[in-house]
């Protein structure tokens, strides 16, 4: 049974020295059912959040989170330019425990309710690259995961070789994942700081003073990781209205190189995501879960039947070109400095610049000294010496 808010109040309190609570209401957005959550008032006005999981899979994430908190230092959230929760307190609760965070007042926007063009979508897309920009140090310094392209590329396929026993994938679909996990062109990308699969409403907005949706700050973060910055662009294909300007204003964003197969792993890794449904329907034994797994696969399957998903990628020549033009733009545009590559020899004799001043050549002939040079008699060229000369030629 779900523990009221006055109960996570009254758990809360041991989390929180000389903190007095005040009040205290759900939480609406509660964490998918991983959490019994409430909203808690403290006698200085300000919000936290009391979470409780009620489940395994809530306590991992609950794990993960705290940690992940932990990782991001006050230098690391000055470097976000983004608000993320703090972690307060936390409290022995019955069998598990409860966590108290900061409450970040704002709104959510779910994909398929974004609009295109300037404001949710670009701010998504501008905040997702904020995020992938952060060092990769303070994912290593904490100790969490650290996945390579190749290990993103192991990963599928042993994915592929599970569902592919289970006999509920249809053929077109394991052609389609075997075909993109042979092409190299898919895994060749730089691993970022990613949140490990953000979702739309992973971010909170507020308007700001020309009502304009800004992103205030960023929650989900039990999934941080160093991967595939993919995985938190997968959900654009929830938002087809939005999609290409969330794409459009990350790779704008973007402080790395660009990624030409970006948004097809991007669409990869959300079809992906029923997958994933069958496999845990089949590990828990779920015959339920695994039914309606393979129901969304098929319908998966029938509506891409037109659709190649490899074939937007660029071909290795084009890539290149197309890499070289978006770094030209980055390039800073002020002109480099004139300075003057002439040879100066005035301060130097002849002499000095000789290489082998001590050596002399034999197979060079003798050379007068420069005295005699200057010595010897000029036979002036007469006029009439000339025009013989020329008719001589003629």
């Amino acid at each position: 049974m779900a523990r009221s808010p006055f109960t996570l109040a009254a758990a809360a309190t041991a989390a929180l020295e000389g903190v007095e609570v005040r009040g205290a209401r759900a939480l609406t957005a509660g964490g998918a059912g991983r959490y019994d959550s409430a909203v808690l008032t403290l006698d200085d006005g300000r919000e936290l959040i009391a979470r409780v999981p009620v489940d395994e899979d809530g306590e991992k994430e609950i794990d993960a989170l705290l940690v992940a908190l932990r990782a991001l230092t006050p230098g690391v959230r000055d470097l976000l330019g983004l608000q993320a929760p703090e972690v307060h307190g936390t409290a022995a609760l019955d069998d598990s425990r409860v966590i108290v965070s900061d409450f970040l007042p704002g709104y959510l926007v779910d994909a398929a309710e974004i609009p295109p063009g300037r404001g949710v979508a670009r701010e998504i897309g501008e905040a997702i690259a904020r995020i992938h920009a952060l060092p990769p140090s303070v994912v290593r310094g904490a100790g969490l995961p650290s996945r390579s392209a190749s290990d993103a590329r192991a990963d599928l396929e042993r994915l592929l070789d599970a569902i592919g026993r289970s006999g509920r994938v249809p053929v077109r679909l394991m052609v389609r994942w075997r075909e993109a996990a042979e092409d190299d062109r898919l895994w060749s990308y730089e691993p970022t700081v990613t949140l490990g699969g953000a979702q739309a409403t992973s971010f909170v907005f507020v308007d700001d003073a020309f009502e304009v949706p800004r992103v205030r700050g960023v929650l989900d973060w039990q999934g941080l990781a160093i991967g595939d910055p993919a995985i938190d662009l997968h959900w654009t294909a929830s938002a087809p209205d939005a999609a290409e300007d969330v794409l459009d204003a990350y790779a704008d964003a973007s402080v790395r190189a660009p990624d030409p197969a970006l948004r097809v792993r991007a669409r990869l890794h959300a079809e992906l995501e029923f997958a994933h449904w069958l496999v845990h329907g089949i590990e828990t034994h779920r015959a339920d879960v695994v039914d309606d797994a393979a129901e969304l696969l098929d319908s998966l399957s029938a509506g891409l039947a037109d659709d190649l998903l490899l074939a937007d990628l660029p071909t290795g020549e084009q890539a290149d070109v197309s890499e070289a033009i978006a770094l030209l733009d980055r390039l800073p545009r002020t002109p480099a400095p004139q300075t003057d590559t002439s040879l100066h020899t005035d301060a130097y004799g002849p002499d000095e610049l000789s290489l082998h001043r001590e050596e002399s050549w034999d197979a060079a002939p003798p050379r007068p000294a420069p005295e005699e040079e200057l010595t010897q008699p000029i036979d002036p060229i007469s006029d009439d010496d000339a025009e013989t000369d020329r008719i001589d030629q003629v």
